[in-house]
């Protein structure tokens, strides 16, 4: 009884002495390295063994894990940089988004007149006014216009603003544009009636764009909207 208790305590003093070893053997392999043991017995076990070798008999593999360096005393790890943070621009800064404009509709094509289909333009006459004022018209025989008189009383006198009225009724006269000139006649009637509708007054502006387009008609659908010259 007294030997096994003794072989007891030689045995714990011998493991105590061993872990001492082994951890002194850990600190210095923790400076230079790791070395592990892959250890396989006669019967194909495999153990592995951390710094201390195979025992006989056994196929021994042995490595060497690098350790990590130890950083110097005083050594602080740098901080991660902060993440950067998004801009914001006030309300009143933002330049307002482009909005585009919608596509223009696409324009009626006009329908085209073949040069051998055109007929030549309508008659067209040159008048000129009693003032000596001339334009272009359709009709050869206009209506006689009423020109104001100025009345005078029984001793000469201009009466101005009195019930008293007179006209005296003027004919413009009138003559036939040659053929060989009512192109220019008509495109100078229709430069014309764009004057008007660009100047004149607004309460009259549907009228003159409905002339304007009916004297474009005329210039481009006859003889003279050719695409050449000719007879």
């Amino acid at each position: 009884m007294l030997d096994a208790i003794r072989s007891g305590r030689r045995l714990l003093s011998s493991t105590v002495l061993s872990g001492v070893v082994l951890l002194a053997t850990m600190g210095t392999a923790s400076a230079q390295g790791v070395v592990i043991y892959r250890c396989t017995d006669a019967s194909g076990a495999l153990t592995i063994q951390n710094g201390t070798p195979c025992p006989k008999g056994s196929k021994q593999e042995r490595r060497v894990m690098e350790a990590a360096p130890t950083p110097p005393a005083g050594y602080t790890p740098p901080l991660p940089a902060p993440a950067p943070q998004p801009v914001v621009v006030p309300r009143a800064l933002r330049a307002p988004p482009v909005v585009p404009p919608p596509p223009a509709p696409p324009a009626a094509a006009e329908p085209a007149v073949a040069d051998g289909d055109r007929l030549p333009p309508p008659w067209l006459y040159e008048c000129r006014t009693y003032d000596d004022d001339r334009y272009f018209s359709d009709n050869g025989d206009p209506r006689p216009r009423c020109v104001t008189l100025t009345t005078t009383g029984l001793g000469g006198m201009i009466e101005n603003g009195s019930n008293t009225s007179a006209c005296e009724m003027k004919l413009d006269q009138c003559q036939r544009v040659p053929d060989g000139a009512l192109c220019d006649g008509w495109r100078r009637r229709l430069r014309d009636a764009e004057s008007a509708l660009r100047y004149g007054a607004s309460e009259d502006r549907a009228k003159a764009e409905a002339e304007v387009q009916r004297l474009t008609r005329v210039v481009q659908e006859t003889t003279c909207g050719r695409a050449s010259p000719g007879p």
